[in-house]
């Protein structure tokens, strides 16, 4: 067996990964609970909403792109100083990060109702000018859990690389997408956001079980 045969369900279990991070990052309420207001008082269809929710989602996830490669660079020009040590730099950020994320979950309170009320008010803003501000929302910051992914796989390659960002596209998109959905159909707001409470919980372990992967396959 051959080390690419043997890298190869390490990399395709960082993408399941990705893909699964991502998709429970968007269970975050900033990342659907606009689209369905502003939706609601702009009087848009469920095509405008998803419009814009694509879109934003996009943006976010360009940006988190861009300064993953920044990351990626860094921690490359680090490792021409000090050879081998950037997988265990990525696996301690994984680990740092998910330490993060889990103590956040369970030292915070939990989620309470009474959020913005979803009644049919008359538009207030120009549609164009709605679209805009919500894409701009989530296009100013990248998505900070994704980030430590790149560095994780920073000396597999360019395609490695882009792949982990259309793993995190199609995530994004599709939790945001899906959780938009639920609430613009009418489910219980604070059903979701019971769920959003969990999501760090479940975003640190994985993250954790993905530092614990990478240093394993180096050690």
């Amino acid at each position: 067996m051959t080390p690419t045969d043997l890298q190869q369900p390490i990399l395709l279990s960082v993408l399941g990964a990705g893909l699964a991070t991502a998709f429970l990052h968007a269970a975050l309420p900033t990342h659907w609970l606009p689209f369905v207001l502003v939706g609601r008082a702009q009087r848009w269809s469920l095509a405008q909403v998803m419009s814009a929710v694509v879109t934003a989602g996009l943006a976010h996830i360009v940006t988190t792109a861009v300064v993953g490669s920044l990351i990626v660079m860094a921690g490359l020009a680090l490792d021409r100083w000090i050879a081998g040590v950037l997988p265990w730099i990525s696996a301690g950020l994984l680990f740092a990060f998910g330490t993060f994320y889990v103590v956040r979950a369970v030292v915070r309170g939990p989620v309470l109702a009474g959020g913005p009320p979803m009644d049919m008010a008359e538009p207030s803003v120009s549609h164009r000018a709605a679209f805009i501000g919500l894409v701009a929302t989530l296009a100013i910051s990248p998505g900070e859990v994704l980030l430590p992914f790149y560095l994780s796989q920073a000396t597999q390659g360019f395609a490695i690389l882009a792949a982990l960002t259309v793993v995190f596209a199609i995530g994004t998109v599709a939790g945001m997408a899906a959780f938009t959905a639920l609430a613009r159909a009418g489910y219980s707001v604070l059903r979701l956001e019971r769920w959003a409470r969990y999501e760090g919980a479940a975003l640190g372990l994985s993250l954790i079980l993905i530092g614990i992967l990478v240093a394993s396959h180096h050690h």
